[in-house]
């Protein structure tokens, strides 16, 4: 059975639970969105996949074999951290070709090719990486690495907005050029709502959500228009947010779309960012 399957997995740190009975699975040449808030348990649940962990009950397969202390179903996975394992004197050049060792299928043009349009330095060693390119650096390998699963723990880190654009792009590049299962674990749901294509919501340790981005965004509409035309049209609404812009309005409803929508208004798709945090508040408010 190819893809990761995560059954009834269990992860805890003294009293605090960080995982509660996950049953999940990523596959398919897919880009999915592990969506929660810091302290979810994105990154737990990331590293018991990739056996930097381990859970206290449970299992991961990969492609139908274990994944704990399994070589051959972790060559499979390449896990983007917010650790760098590299030793702090070793240039970017070495790292690659360290990286090519263990992973055969890494391709060096590509990571060549990322090198120059970030405007990393081959001969910078690891020490001397800002924040922002040690996640480049992070990033480039992990996508260089091309194995069958890829998972992308907060990989925009210390970025600014043009870096992150354009690690985006190039994500959507790589994808596009070998398709894989690829995982991106981050609570910054705007930057991402545009390229993934499944999501799951994960808060307090348990999935709230598992469904494909378009279902997921099918609960609800956004509506914009004058204020006075917004109020009057929600009055029976079940509205999630608001936004202002002078005398605009933009009114975020959960529901089916009316049959008849006022002409002075204008629906479009609703808000993911706001689809999430209302989720995840109506859950701690339980």
């Amino acid at each position: 059975m190819k893809g990761i399957e995560i059954r009834n997995l269990s992860k805890s740190y003294g009293e605090v639970v960080a995982l509660k009975d996950i049953n999940l699975k990523f596959g398919g040449d897919k880009i999915y969105g592990l969506l929660g808030r810091n302290g979810a348990g994105k990154t737990t649940l990331l590293n018991i996949i990739s056996n930097r962990l381990f859970p206290d009950s449970g299992e991961v397969l990969v492609d139908g074999e274990t994944a704990i202390e399994n070589d051959s179903a972790q060559r499979k996975i390449y896990m983007m951290g917010e650790s760098n394992f590299y030793p702090e004197g070793m240039t970017i050049r070495q790292a690659f070709r360290w990286s090519q060792r263990f992973y055969p299928s890494f391709d060096r043009n590509l990571a060549l090719s990322l090198v120059e349009k970030f405007s990393l330095g081959l001969d910078k060693k690891m020490k001397s990486l800002s924040t922002g390119y040690n996640s480049i650096f992070k990033a480039i390998v992990a996508l260089a690495t091309k194995v069958p699963y890829t998972l992308l723990d907060e990989p925009v880190l210390g970025l600014d907005a043009n870096h992150r654009d354009l690690l985006y792009k190039s994500l959507l590049e790589s994808y596009q050029e070998h398709p894989r299962t690829i995982v991106i674990s981050t609570h910054l749901i705007d930057e991402v709502a545009n390229i993934i294509e499944d999501i799951v919501i994960i808060d307090q340790g348990e999935i709230l959500r598992n469904q494909s981005s378009e279902e997921m965004l099918k609960q609800g509409y956004t509506v914009y228009g004058t204020a006075a035309a917004i109020d009057n049209y929600i009055a029976d609404k079940e509205v999630i947010g608001f936004d202002n812009l002078g005398g605009l309005k933009t009114a975020y409803i959960l529901g089916e779309v009316d049959n008849i929508i006022p002409p002075e208004l204008e629906v479009t798709k609703l808000n993911l960012q706001k689809l999430f945090v209302v989720l995840t508040n109506r859950r701690a408010l339980k």
